[in-house]
This record gives structure tokens, sequence and C-alpha cells, in this order.
């Protein structure tokens, strides 16, 4: 990896003020979230506090509700009920203000791939209302930092997809937030991409950020994150730091156990050879 500093995130802006003596909020905090989509309950009543300075993973199998809970948390996705706090902001009432303590990669919402690498880092920071200079510091540091810096005058729509969640992540960055929330951040990703990506969060994690991810990889969560929350059929079955969660099994271990489903048949007898 290279050795050019992590983004520590930004000073500013500022978050919910804080009386005398009494705690900071937490990164974020959502209550009482609910979505429906139709006749289908994505999320249902869910709650979630993830602490400052923490490396929040957050894990469930397919149509668990994460990427729902995450969108409806970040002011993607309107929610029919509940609140999100980003550091004591409200998400829905001071949209703008809670959205810029944010550095957001969101699964499957589209990128303006029509522009190059260097064009949708930069666009994505001068929407910030970063200065100009600084934002073409920022975004040199940061093709470099995810070994982009060849692809920085390619189209994104001709990335590969493992390029695309990259600049989707220096998009995130670039105005150094108080709080990463990453969506699948290492699916498609090889594996010298994967490692580079863990440690510039690891960096900016001890730099005084936040980071919340959902993945699939239970090891991956494991190894690197502090904090972790199971989530299936739209609510929270068990949250806290990783060995509060797991116990004395695995992670992989627990989350099964917690979200059921495995079976252990051999399969049909046609898969089986004698």
């Amino acid at each position: 990896m290279t050795d050019i500093p992590v983004p520590a995130p930004a000073p500013q802006p500022a978050a919910a003020p804080v009386a005398p003596g009494q705690p900071a909020p937490p990164a974020m905090q959502l209550t009482g979230l609910v979505k429906r989509f139709g006749d289908k309950l994505a999320v249902d009543q869910l709650s979630l506090t993830v602490p400052v300075g923490s490396f929040y993973g957050l894990v469930g199998p397919n149509g668990a509700g994460k990427t729902t809970t995450l969108s409806m948390a970040t002011g993607l996705l309107r929610p029919d009920a509940g609140q999100s706090l980003i550091h004591g902001v409200d998400m829905w009432q001071e949209p703008l203000k809670a959205k810029a303590l944010v550095g957001n990669l969101s699964d499957g919402v589209k990128l303006f791939d029509r522009l190059t690498g260097e064009q949708l880092v930069t666009y994505n920071g001068l929407l910030f209302g970063l200065d100009r200079d600084e934002v073409a510091q920022r975004v040199s540091d940061l093709l470099a930092l995810l070994d982009l810096e060849q692809a920085a005058g390619t189209l994104v729509v001709d990335y590969s997809a493992g390029m695309t969640k990259k600049i989707a992540l220096a998009c995130a960055l670039v105005h150094a937030p108080r709080l990463l929330v990453l969506d699948e951040p290492f699916e498609s990703v090889d594996p010298v991409s994967a490692a580079n990506i863990r440690d510039i969060l690891t960096g900016y994690v001890q730099n005084g950020g936040t980071v919340i991810v959902s993945s699939h990889v239970m090891d991956l969560v494991q190894r690197m994150c502090d904090h972790v929350a199971v989530v299936a059929n739209g609510r929270v079955l068990v949250a806290g730091t990783v060995d509060e969660v797991r116990g004395a099994s695995t992670l992989e271990d627990r989350f099964v156990e917690l979200v059921g489903g495995r079976t252990h048949a051999e399969g049909p007898e046609w898969l089986r050879r004698s």
C-alpha cells in the first residue's frame, strides 16, 4: 500500500451541540425505523446505536433489510416511521447538515459513469463545497491511495466492478466525513485491493472516524470490526462488541445459530458418487 496519508475525518461541519457535562451523541442512532414495500415489511421497528470511533459490522442474510436500513439512515430512502441521527443531527429534519457528516457507498446506487474517475471524485468534492485547489489535491491523494492513478482519465462506465467500488469509496472519502457507511464495499474487489481498503478504513478509524460496513463475509467482519449487529427480517437480533455477539464460537457459527436455515442433508442421490 502507498504511504499517502489516509484522509482524517474533517472537524467540520459541526455535529449537534453538546451541553457541558453531557456525553457526545453516538455516531449514528437509529430509532424505530420502519419501511414497507407494498405488503412486504422490509424494516420492522429497527433500532441501533453506533458508538463514535467504532468499526461496526452489519451482517444478515439476503433480504434481511440491511441495505434498506442503511439507505434510510443516510438519507437515500425516506422511512415510513422512525428517526436517524448522525452525530446528533436528524437526517430528515436537517438533511444537508446530516449528509455532510457522512461518506456513503451504497450498494446498487448508480454513479455518474460518463465522467472519468478523476472527474467523478472532483465533482463529489465540489458538491460538498470544498475549494477547487483542495479538491484537486485530495483527488490526487485518493487516486494514488486506491491504485487508480492510471485509470484517472478513463470513463467510469469502462471500469471493472472492483475499480468501480474503489472509485465510489474515493467519492465517499473526498470530503473527509466523520462517518463512513459502506454497503458491501468488498464485493467484486480483488484480494490486494481489499487488503488496501481494509488498511485505509483501519487508519480512518484510528484517526477518529467511525465506519459502518455491511458484509456477507463473516470472517472479514470478525477480523476487521470491533462491533457487530446481526439483522434478520428487518430487525436487529443481537448487537454489541464482536466478542459479546460471538461468545465462545465463531461469528459465522453464531450468525447461523441466530438466523437459522442451515441444512445438514447430503443432497440428492444423484449428486453422491460411490
